[in-house]
């Protein structure tokens, strides 16, 4: 029996474990002894506190998943800190080897990312992609100006020094924040939009400096093209091969100028990036509606890249909202540590968003950002912090019937992995839904020419059109998406929590989940490549199957996995670009049960495929 203080619960809770394989998470089944306290942390987190139903984390081992740290939901001491001369110090000092392969420049779907301390994340690494980055622009024939945007991170500053070091001896027209302050995700793709727009030459692209909710040690460093969104794989893998070309020569090929000497450069220009983001949100959120309701907000930042944007945007709009921090700190110290105890600014997490749950009933609705703002936490009661896929579903169903502008032929986009019950609140609407791989990159044409009206990821991030029907931004805008929450509940009288409830009544409860299982690489190999006549089964969990997906529905491209739909519920497969696991999302309608059993046939059936 253990208590949970921190998350509101003074009384024991009891576990049953269940262990279904040794290379699968213990599951852990929570009941609350306290029912009256369940809105505090929600009742997905009730039903699997450490488990993928509820936590969008990057699991790194069976084992640490299945015992839940002391320290999770808790500020830590000075000692448990980041050590913030030592990882700048690293950044500077220490010198990535090109052939040791955790060393190298690695694009995933978010750019590069690591950390000083593992000589993942260095000076080299951003001076050779930076070279990369204008050799580029240069084949591309981009001779606009390049967005610079910047997290809270300790490595983001000397990142972008080292960036200012590339751009300004190549004279890149170069913007970045007037003040020297941070600048989010989403701010830089409407600020490539909005100045490309009307434009065929001179475009603008941009950069951000941002490792997302990653904790304090890490860096991260993402390309955004001239359409404002993700970088295509086709560019990201012809930055990094060429960025660990530099390395392997020794980066004599690279042109830099000192710091303080690229700053002098005429085309390194301080930009205000605040307040056209912010003066134009009204086009995208009924922010009226939400002034003459009263709706009572809370808001935190969580020390991130928005934390400069909340207060203009409720002076501007005469908003009741109240920013419960402003505090800006590279340790993170005020955070609450997640699951293992780490700190990450994972605004899905109950954990590291303990301090905002606790205070959710002072507000009719209450949200938080990632560091890098892309994400979006929405705390609603009852239900204290809601799901990701459960915010997603409420806010399609409410923007595609409260946007009278919007086509009627708009779409519906969501990555293969989203639940299900996007795809039933498509339906009920009569709306096409287009199903796309992991990555908000695949949504980015959809959203370009109007053919989608949103596109959202089961790990909290989403973007949609502005009212007009007209492109708002490309890539994830975690700030419009917690307005929207707002503005639900402004116009409608009951918050994105009421809703989910109201939809779940009418369509069914899913019970989502992610598991990790061993998988060597070339196991891994073998799933990514994965036919659909070469997985034996024909029906899952009793139910037969629908269809089995090696390419996305929406746009035909390879899922490098297998997805398997039943009338009751699904899984998809992945392999990991980083662990020797594979990733199991699954999805039940019917109960938690019926999701054990989907889980481990699932599991079974590719155990018969790797030793085929």
């Amino acid at each position: 029996m253990r208590t949970f203080p921190h998350l509101g619960f003074h009384k024991p809770l009891t576990f049953n474990l269940h262990r279904t394989d040794a290379s699968l998470w213990t599951s852990i089944q929570i009941h609350v002894l306290l029912p009256e306290r369940r809105a505090r942390i929600g009742r997905s987190c009730v039903m699997a506190v450490n488990r993928r139903q509820y936590l969008n984390v990057d699991a790194r081992n069976s084992e640490a998943m299945s015992h839940l740290s002391p320290l999770a939901g808790k500020t830590l001491s000075s000692s448990q800190l980041t050590d913030i001369p030592a990882l700048i110090a690293a950044y500077y000092d220490r010198k990535p080897d090109p052939a040791v392969s955790t060393q190298r420049v690695s694009f995933g779907t978010s750019g590069h990312r690591g950390s000083s301390l593992h000589t993942s994340f260095n000076e080299n690494h951003i001076l050779a992609i930076c070279e990369a980055i204008c050799r580029h622009r240069k084949a591309e024939g981009i001779d606009g100006p390049l967005f610079i945007g910047m997290d809270s991170h300790a490595l983001s500053g000397p990142a972008q020094k080292s960036a200012i070091e590339v751009f300004a001896a190549h004279g890149i027209d170069v913007r970045i924040d007037e003040h020297g302050g941070y600048t989010p995700t989403p701010v830089i793709s409407h600020a490539i939009l909005t100045y490309n727009k009307g434009r065929t030459t001179g475009l603008a692209d941009g950069v951000v400096i941002t490792p997302s909710h990653n904790p304090p040690a890490d860096g991260g460093f993402k390309y955004n093209p001239t359409n404002g969104g993700p970088a295509d794989t086709a560019i990201t893998k012809a930055i990094q091969d060429m960025a660990n070309d530099f390395l392997a020569n020794g980066l004599k090929d690279i042109k830099r100028l000192p710091y303080e000497q690229a700053r002098q450069e005429a085309c390194i220009k301080g930009y205000d990036f605040i307040t056209p983001y912010v003066n134009d949100l009204d086009s995208v959120i009924d922010m009226k509606a939400i002034r003459d309701a009263g709706v009572k907000i809370g808001i935190d930042p969580l020390g991130g890249a928005a934390v400069a944007y909340w207060k203009p945007i409720i002076d501007r709009y005469g908003l009741n909202a109240t920013v419960v921090s402003d505090v800006v700190d590279p340790t993170f110290s005020f955070m609450t540590a997640d699951w293992d105890g780490q700190i990450r600014m994972d605004c899905s997490s109950p954990y590291a968003m303990a301090r905002l749950i606790e205070m959710g009933d002072r507000f009719d609705v209450a949200f938080a950002n990632d560091t890098d703002a892309d994400r979006h936490g929405i705390v609603a009661m009852p239900d204290g912090l809601m799901n990701p896929n459960h915010y997603l579903a409420v806010a399609i169903s409410y923007l595609f019937q409260n946007r009278p502008n919007w086509s009627s032929e708009l779409g519906v986009g969501k990555t293969l992995v989203s639940s299900g019950l996007i795809d039933r609140v498509a339906a009920e609407m009569g709306r096409k839904l287009v199903e796309v791989p992991v990555g908000l990159k695949w949504f980015v044409p959809g959203l370009m020419d109007g053919s989608l009206g949103f596109g959202g990821e089961e790990s909290a991030g989403a973007t949609f059109l502005r009212r007009d029907g007209s492109v708002w931004t490309t890539d994830k805008d975690g700030l419009i998406l917690s307005l929207l929450a707002a503005e639900i509940t402004a116009k409608t009288g009951k918050n994105p929590s009421a809703h989910y409830h109201e939809i779940i009544a009418r369509l069914g409860t899913p019970y989502y989940e992610r598991i990790d299982a061993a998988a060597n690489p070339e196991q891994k190999a073998k799933l990514s490549k994965l036919t659909p006549e070469q997985f034996p089964l024909e029906t899952l969990a009793g139910d037969k199957n629908i269809s089995k997906l090696t390419r996305a529905p929406g746009n035909d491209a390879p899922i490098g996995g297998l997805k398997v739909v039943t009338e009751n519920g699904w899984f998809a497969a992945r392999p990991s670009g980083t662990e020797d696991v594979y990733k199991i999302y699954a999805e039940s309608f019917v109960s938690p049960e019926h999701l054990r059993a989907i889980q481990q046939e699932a599991q079974d059936a590719i155990s018969k495929v790797f030793a085929a």
